[in-house]
């Protein structure tokens, strides 16, 4: 992180020790300007937090931080309509405002820099602007998940299978498959918020790696910005980016989660499976077969679960071998980051429009419940509840599934008769558990499939949303 040429042509916040200009290439090589000018609002909320504390210490007159104020204020306006003058020899966004603004206010401008140094106020930037937009992230995610649940609940009844292996095990409800995800997502969550308090740590007081000599209240500062307390070590501050890959690694695990539904999206709007249906709006068509519909949103955000955990191995990597304190290898955090947290902010924003607009067709599900021999398992079970040792049961199941097979009839489809003579013990009322309906509604305990447990569920879910994000 660095600053503007003086008369000798050499950096301004730093040139005093160099007896020649820094090479041109160099010079674009090593400036930020060009993306951390991202942090803008978030540099100058942190100034005005600083000036304001000096003041208050006795460092800054009165005056002086009323106009490192306004002036602050004024670059502000000129960054929002666009007509801020960004410099690449002053490196990066931080020199920027401060030579604008000492542009503006004449030397008091210089003073604002006192009792910090670049090293603490990027840091305190960056975690500045993460926060606010882990505040984003959490709040598209709950939007996710309240459209998951609301569908869950309302397909509490609709039957599909269920799969291991990708093949047909027992017959499930699309609400309880639905709320799988949700437990994928609500675990998310509180990873974020946990993610988010480990954040609000503020650095700004560390200055270069040691502290500073004057007189400054870092508990003033933080309470300003918000923070919940200053950060302990001088040294760790200015150093840690344990938050960004804390945040980067939330970012992996929730596109795996969304890249695994992206899966069973793609998969089940195929001609193969026609489980469900997505509205026209989040697909697109084919250049040269007119009749095909492709699910380009979940298989995009599938494609973009590899770019974050680039970018996780990415900051991991950065840091691996980094003496203390700060090294200039932490300007590269801030590119990875800022499009880990873009790429999580599209990729919700997508699935939470999309999701509720789900239509499941009910009748390709139910039949193909029915083709895979999904009540086996029931079978086996109420041959257990016969009396029957689960060992045989289950040979007993088997052959009857093979008799199906060469038949070409499931389990619920055949005769008494014919599914005695694998066992004398089977009677009239097997046909209750034979049924898709049967077979979902006897798994009626916390954590099963059955429709009653499966609102019940959703309605647990609902509350535990409410109770993170502090609604009603």
């Amino acid at each position: 992180m660095t600053s503007t040429p003086s008369s000798s042509g050499t950096n301004q916040s730093w040139g005093g020790r160099f007896s020649e200009p820094t090479d041109a290439f160099v010079a674009r090589f090593t400036a930020s300007e060009a993306f951390d000018r991202r942090l803008a609002f978030h540099d100058i909320q942190g100034s005005i937090a600083h000036a304001t504390m000096l003041a208050r210490v006795g460092v800054l007159s009165d005056e002086e931080r009323d106009a490192i104020i306004a002036g602050l204020d004024e670059v502000r306006g000129e960054i929002e309509r666009g007509e801020f003058p960004w410099s690449v020899e002053l490196e990066d966004v931080h020199m920027n405002i401060e030579a604008r603004l000492t542009a503006k206010i004449g030397i008091t401008g210089k003073k604002l820099h006192t009792g910090r140094s670049r090293n603490d106020q990027v840091a305190t930037d960056i975690r500045l602007f993460l926060r606010d937009e882990i505040d984003q992230v959490a709040a598209e995610l709950a939007r996710l998940r309240e459209g998951l649940i609301t569908l869950a609940d309302r397909e509490a009844d609709t039957i599909m299978p269920g799969f291991t292996h990708l093949q047909t095990a027992q017959p499930v409800t699309f609400g309880h498959h639905l709320l799988a995800w949700q437990e994928m997502l609500a675990r998310d969550h509180e990873r974020l918020l946990d993610c988010r308090r480990r954040v609000n740590v503020m650095p700004l007081g560390a200055a270069a790696l040691a502290g500073t000599t004057y007189p400054i209240d870092r508990h003033v500062t933080a309470e300003l910005l918000g923070f919940e307390r200053p950060a302990e070590n001088s040294l760790d501050a200015v150093s840690d980016r344990d938050f960004a890959i804390e945040f980067t690694a939330f970012a992996s695990l929730l596109l795996m989660h969304m890249s695994r539904m992206s899966e069973e999206l793609v998969l089940w709007t195929s001609a193969q499976f026609d489980f469900i249906d997505l509205p026209d709006r989040f697909c697109t068509g084919s250049s040269i077969m007119p009749q095909k519909k492709n699910p380009d949103v979940p298989e995009l955000v599938r494609g973009k679960s590899g770019r974050v955990y680039g970018h996780l191995m990415g900051l991991l990597t950065l840091m691996k071998s980094q003496p203390l304190a700060y090294n200039k290898d932490n300007q590269e955090d801030k590119e990875p980051l800022f499009d880990a947290v873009d790429t999580v902010k599209d990729c919700l924003k997508a699935f939470a429009d999309m999701i509720p607009a789900i239509e499941p067709k009910k009748a390709q599900m139910a039949e193909a419940a029915r083709r895979g021999f999904s009540t086996a398992t029931d079978l086996a079970d109420y041959l257990v509840r016969k009396g029957v040792a689960f060992r045989d049961a289950h040979e007993i199941v088997g052959e009857s599934v093979a008799y199906g097979l060469r038949e070409g009839k499931d389990l619920s489809e055949m005769t008494l008769d014919e599914l005695r003579q694998f066992s004398d013990t089977i009677e009239q009322d097997v046909f209750e558990v034979l049924t898709l309906e049967g077979s979902v509604a006897a798994r009626n305990h916390i954590g099963g499939t059955a429709p009653d447990q499966v609102r019940a569920a959703a309605q647990r879910a609902r509350e535990a949303l409410a109770s993170l994000t502090g609604g009603a």
